[in-house]
Parts: structure tokens; C-alpha cells; sequence
């Protein structure tokens, strides 16, 4: 683990025996900003870019903010936050010259490995608030569906923020749209195609990821996959790395 989220992890696990629970983060003003240019599949980097003063301040208040001392719901849902957000940030640092979020960095040094995320401990990579924090803290494969690339193979940005009071319930229905989004999944001869992400990340889910699918299918794909039983096999779709703007 690198040193910078090693000591932002002492710090979440010293604040868990610390004082009580700090408020929950608002997140009004990235809330406005969701709702206005998430749409559907797609980002309005353009119009985005033309409100980046709002999200310049809401990632100044995320900076400001003790998670260490939030609720564990609370803390993964801030984290999430704070990845989909600064990856936003990220992309309109050049938006709208790049095609895709590979085209940032350089030849040693790719997007997820730049300094950018600023929390009140320090100052992460993308890849550690993903790699160092959320998947080894929370253990919970649905994080996959909730972190976003910038890219159109990537689970969609989710059109609102992430809350403890609310984590479960959308870390489920950020899964389930991915699942049942034939552009994401799909069962064709006995095939069971899934996200790309399951196949890079596939310590994180259960080893039986058809039973993993099976929980969030819904409607023909859930009684398809049922009638086959244990005939499915897996396999997994391509990656396009391309920019997910509108």
C-alpha cells in the first residue's frame, strides 16, 4: 500500500475509535451537477465545464470534510464520491480535446496515478481511493458499478450522489442497471457475456459470478439464465475505452 494511503487509512481506523460520528458530507452542490448533465448513458462535459467553478467548490468542501469520522456507509459512499467526482474534474482539465481518459498522463504516469484527489489527509491517486481504500476496506464488488471511468465500456455515472442512509439500496440499483443493460451483459447460446470489470476484478465477486448475476437479473434474462441451470458458461465483452460525453 502506498504510504500516502497508509496513513489516510490509520487515520480512518483511528477516527473509528475516536469522537462520535461526524455529519453526513453534503452534497447538494454535486447533486445539482449530476442532474443536470448525467444523461442517461452519457456526460454534457460541455455544459459541465461551463459550471466547473461549482465543482471546484464542492471538491473544496470534500477536501474540508473528516471521513475517517463518518459512519462506515457514510464512508464508502464518500470515497465513491470523491473518485466519480475528481475523475469529472479530470476529464474536463482537457475536455474537449481528448477522446478518451487514456489520452491524459503521460507514458509513465496514466490518469489513475496523478495526484488530484485532495482529502484533508493527504492528497491520493484515483487508483489509491479505488485500490488502497475502497475495494481492500469495504470488500463489496458492487463498487465496480458504482466508480466511474469517464469511458463508455464503464458502469454509467450514477445520476445522483451516493449517501450512507441510502449506500445499499444504490449500490443494488447501480448493479441491476448494469445487469440488465444487454450493451453490459447478455446470455446468447448458453454464453453468459458480462462487464469487462468482472473479468479485471473477478477476486472481488464470488466465485460463482452466474449466481452473482442471477441475484440482479430481472425480466427474460432472470428466467433465461433460471431454465439453463448450471449450463451457463461466462464469458466477457469488450472494453471501449472511449469518452462516455453526450
Amino acid at each position: 500500500m502506498r504510504i500516502s494511503a497508509l496513513c489516510l487509512c490509520l487515520g480512518l481506523l483511528l477516527g473509528l475509535a475516536g469522537p462520535a460520528a461526524a455529519q453526513a458530507v453534503d452534497y447538494s452542490l454535486y447533486a445539482d451537477l449530476l442532474k443536470k448533465y448525467v444523461q442517461g448513458e452519457a456526460v454534457d462535459y460541455a455544459g459541465l465545464k461551463g459550471e466547473r467553478a461549482k465543482l471546484d467548490r464542492f471538491l473544496t468542501q470534500m477536501a474540508q470534510a473528516e471521513p475517517e469520522r463518518l459512519g462506515r456507509a457514510e464512508q464508502m459512499a464518500f470515497y465513491i464520491n470523491a473518485y466519480n467526482a475528481w475523475t469529472l474534474w479530470l476529464i474536463l482539465t482537457k475536455y474537449p480535446e481528448l477522446k478518451s481518459i487514456k489520452d491524459l498522463g503521460g507514458l509513465l504516469s496514466g490518469p489513475w496515478s496523478q495526484k488530484i484527489v485532495r482529502l484533508k489527509h493527504g492528497v491520493l491517486t484515483l487508483d489509491e481511493v479505488e485500490h488502497d481504500i475502497l475495494r481492500p476496506r469495504f470488500k463489496d464488488p458492487r463498487v465496480h458499478f458504482a466508480v466511474n471511468c469517464a469511458s463508455k465500456g464503464c458502469p454509467p455515472l450514477w445520476p445522483e450522489p451516493f449517501t450512507g442512509a441510502r449506500l445499499d439500496e444504490q449500490l443494488d440499483q447501480a448493479t441491476a442497471a448494469v445487469i440488465n443493460d444487454p450493451r453490459r451483459a447478455k446470455l446468447e447460446n448458453g454464453v453468459l457475456y458480462l462487464n469487462k470489470v468482472m473479468d479485471w476484478y473477478a477476486g472481488d465477486f464470488p466465485r460463482d459470478q452466474v449466481s452473482f448475476v442471477k441475484k440482479y437479473a430481472r425480466g427474460e434474462l432472470k428466467r433465461r439464465l433460471e431454465a439453463l441451470g448450471d449450463k451457463v458458461r461466462v464469458d466477457y465483452l469488450d472494453y471501449d475505452w472511449s469518452l462516455n460525453d453526450k
